[in-house]
């Protein structure tokens, strides 16, 4: 093809203007991301810090949920779970877990009666490459309603300020059904005996693309024993961990996945708000754990369990928390893997 000769034409000044004023909302929109312009906003930078005890992070470690062990094992669906969700984790079948028992704290030497509430993240892969990753815990209600209010309850709880937590609630009233289940509600002495609740909402997207709101939980096949916080501390700071590795080895452990589907006006974007106990539950296959690993040199030292990483026919709803979660799981995650040397290992792991 012949080229053209055609002299361009000058470029005019309104063109420029145009252009610089483009760049220029979208560097003043990036900045508001990143919290620049705006000091008071909350940033995952802010959360994560705020989740340091007094005397700093523990280097190389998770911010939060510190303490933990590895485990793998498989997710076993049961079909039923595809009236609700096309993602190809609901077809019958057997699919890898690779998962984490954890506490809820930020000192990964933290002694396991000091701590009230426990989790468990999981990563199920299934064979055309996807992915759902899911961390949740054993209250039956997140402590606030909004990444807002976290980040208060966090800054009140270091404050030095002896009415900062009596403003807090205050201005947070939902925080004494949290704080109520934290005081009441029975302690075990493992973690095969939790039951898990993802709290936050996400959305179902079925074959005909229609939206299910949900929450999902893991209901164990084991008996809850009942146990105080004094006798747990006597059977020494690590007992979960111990125990859970002993179970383990003398007989895989079993959970229930049971998804809770939502009514019409049920609060979606609060995990402060539980639903009503008449929801309708599915029960859509079962998490089979059959191995537990040490941390320090095991397959879920490195793994970020995200919220968002969904299959397709999982997404997430108006819900805030999973989009915070995420951006300060990824801060977290950059931090720790910096700081890699810091990292206790064993000397076979020794890098």
């Amino acid at each position: 093809m012949a080229q053209s000769h055609v002299s361009p034409k000058p470029i005019r000044l309104s063109s420029v203007l145009t252009i610089a004023a483009v760049i220029f909302v979208a560097a003043i929109a990036f900045a508001y991301t990143a919290g620049w312009l705006s000091p008071r906003r909350l940033t995952p930078e802010k959360l994560v810090a705020a989740l340091a005890p007094p005397g700093g992070p523990a280097l190389g470690h998770r911010r939060n949920h510190a303490k933990g062990i590895c485990f793998t094992g498989t997710f076993e669906a049961n079909g039923n779970g595809s009236a609700l969700s096309k993602a190809e984790v609901f077809v019958r079948g057997q699919y890898p877990v690779l998962g984490r028992f954890n506490l809820a704290t930020a000192d990964p030497n933290a002694a396991d009666a000091m701590v009230r509430v426990r989790g468990i993240g999981i990563s199920i892969t299934t064979p055309d490459g996807q992915e759902w990753r899911s961390a949740m815990i054993d209250a039956p209600i997140f402590p606030v309603s909004t990444p807002q209010a976290f980040y208060a309850l966090l800054t009140a709880s270091q404050s030095k300020d002896p009415d900062a937590m009596k403003k807090f609630i205050a201005a947070n009233p939902g925080f004494l059904a949290f704080a109520g289940w934290a005081k009441s509600a029975p302690w075990t002495g493992s973690y095969a005996e939790e039951r898990y609740n993802s709290l936050n909402s996400f959305l179902f997207v079925d074959e005909s693309g229609v939206r299910h709101p949900i929450r999902w939980s893991l209901i164990p096949a084991a008996t809850p024993v009942p146990i105080s916080p004094e006798e747990l501390a006597k059977r020494g700071p690590d007992f979960l961990e111990q125990e859970i590795t002993q179970r383990v080895a003398a007989s895989s452990q079993t959970w229930s996945l049971v998804v809770t589907v939502a009514n019409p006006g049920d609060p979606i974007a609060d995990p402060n708000k539980a639903w009503p106990p008449d929801r309708r539950t599915v029960d859509v296959g079962t998490l089979t754990v059959n191995q537990i690993e040490q941390e320090r040199d095991g397959p879920c030292r490195d793994i970020n369990f995200d919220p968002t990483v969904l299959p397709a026919g999982i997404t997430t709803s108006e819900d805030p928390f999973p989009a915070a979660r995420s951006a300060a799981y990824t801060r977290s995650y950059n931090a720790r893997t910096a700081e890699e040397s810091y990292y206790p290992r064993t000397a076979t792991g020794a890098k």
